[in-house]
């Protein structure tokens, strides 16, 4: 996709401070960090939302959170906890459509939702 953000990144044209990078999946500092550790986690190839997702994607969905658990692990947040989202949609909050998952961690984390409830 040539105007994807995160596939810039990808490729080296739009830099970023990577943490971690295999054959299918790149992972790197998100620039509005919402957490003392937030870090965004995404595939290579470019699809756009979970809902994009198809049944030959399976096998990079699993590797994807298995690099995540991977990639929190060395941030040092295995212990102490960590949240993994994954925003589906404009209404959920994604506004890169690519799909990524946060890791969020190095402190306690309040609820997800304004009401408390989380």
């Amino acid at each position: 996709m040539s105007d994807c953000l995160f596939c810039k990144i990808v490729e080296g044209s739009i830099p970023s401070r990577k943490v971690y990078e295999d054959e299918l999946v790149y992972a790197f500092h998100d620039i509005q960090p919402q957490a003392p550790v937030h870090l965004l986690v995404i595939p290579k190839k470019h699809i756009a939302t979970m809902n994009d997702c198809e049944p030959e994607d399976q096998a990079l969905l699993g590797h994807l959170l298995l690099s995540a658990r991977r990639i929190a692990k060395e941030a040092g947040l295995e212990e102490s906890g960590y949240r993994l989202v994954n925003n589906c949609g404009r209404d959920a909050g994604q506004v890169v459509f690519h799909i990524h998952w946060h890791i969020l961690g190095g402190e306690t984390l309040g609820p997800l939702n304004a009401s408390g409830k989380g």
